[in-house]
């Protein structure tokens, strides 16, 4: 019995990416190791004293006595040199100088800076019986912390990354060595033969999908709120979407070296300003559009919502519909351009 062509064209393709130990690494081993690593770090960054520096001299011993009153403060008597280096290199989030009026030294870009003079000012204001009453307690819910916003953004990075080079790479590498030439003289079917490109990606998507849940859900207690088969939707349209962008990046490359500098471009600036490791509040207002037209950014904030927020579909049109738009951009880019020899 026949096989079908493009059957044998999609086993070729999973049996090339299975054995290949480098896209394993960088499918399943990389974004566990960056994971762990930043998860556990932000998971055990539990908020210490902020430390401040009080410049001897005149009056330096009766200020300290009085912060310390303030158990989220930690006070270093320094000199005045010592205390502006270690003030300019975030060791200290701010420096006190007694005097007729005391001067508060502090950087304003620095957050530390504001929760240290909030609590050196409630230090040295009289106490009051409300704030005796206050009591803070600590709150760390599944679904609220670092390591459950990160874990979206990896996986959308994975797909991304992971979609260009397994798309594009190996046809930079037949493209060189004319094995494309001499396909594309044979009876096959160029459909089936990217086809096969395609559908050998989303099945490894899918399998990214599995072991990210199952990591997330075991190693950090990372919760689905949403739906399962809504994610892996989403998970699919991602990778076909970066798969598109792999096929047209690679559409006439024909060497590695220039096939790296190429993918580095389009990836990279993603990399960074997608989500992927901190939100999109902290980058600047005027660049927030053209960031949320990038498609990763689309592909994280559907992913995040689904994982974290329970949200539907239908609640993710906008992000879904930038990734179907970008789809379409890429896939039509690389069937005009696409070269064989």
């Amino acid at each position: 019995m026949r096989t079908n062509p493009l059957v044998q064209l999609l086993l070729m393709r999973l049996r090339l990416l299975w054995r290949n130990p480098g896209v394993l690494f960088w499918t399943f081993v990389f974004p566990v190791v960056v994971s762990m690593v930043l998860g556990t770090a932000f998971e055990r960054d539990v908020l210490g004293p902020v430390k401040v520096a009080i410049v001897d001299g005149a009056g330096a011993q009766a200020l300290a006595e009085r912060l310390a009153t303030e158990p989220e403060l930690a006070v270093l008597r320094l000199t005045a040199e010592e205390a502006h280096r270690q003030l300019s290199q975030g060791k200290v989030a701010m420096v006190l100088v007694p005097g007729p009026a005391l001067e508060l030294r502090v950087d304003p870009s620095r957050p530390e800076g504001r929760s240290a003079r909030l609590l050196v000012e409630s230090a040295l204001s009289p106490p009051s019986a409300d704030r005796k009453r206050l009591r803070a307690t600590p709150v760390s819910e599944p679904g609220s912390r670092y390591v459950d916003f990160l874990i979206p953004g990896l996986l959308g990075l994975s797909l991304m990354s992971t979609s260009v080079w397994t798309m594009a790479l190996p046809l930079v590498i037949m493209r060189g060595g004319k094995l494309l030439k001499r396909l594309g003289a044979t009876p096959m079917r160029r459909g089936h033969f990217f086809a096969a490109f395609a559908l050998a990606r989303g099945v490894f998507a899918l399998l990214e999908m599995v072991f990210f849940c199952a990591f997330a859900r075991l190693a950090y207690g990372v919760p689905m709120v949403g739906s399962y088969l809504a994610f892996a939707g989403v998970v699919l349209l991602g990778a076909t979407c970066f798969g598109g962008l792999g096929l047209f990046a690679a559409s006439r490359i024909d060497s590695d070296e220039s096939a790296n500098g190429v993918f580095n471009v389009v990836t990279l600036p993603m990399v960074f300003l997608s989500g992927v490791f901190f939100p999109l509040e902290r980058l600047p207002g005027w660049a927030r559009p053209l960031i949320e037209a990038l498609p990763l950014t689309p592909l994280n904030a559907a992913l995040r919502g689904i994982m974290l927020e329970g949200a539907g579909l239908t609640t993710l049109a906008v992000p879904l519909a930038v990734l179907l738009a970008w789809s379409v951009v890429f896939y039509a880019g690389a069937l005009r351009f696409f070269r064989w020899v």
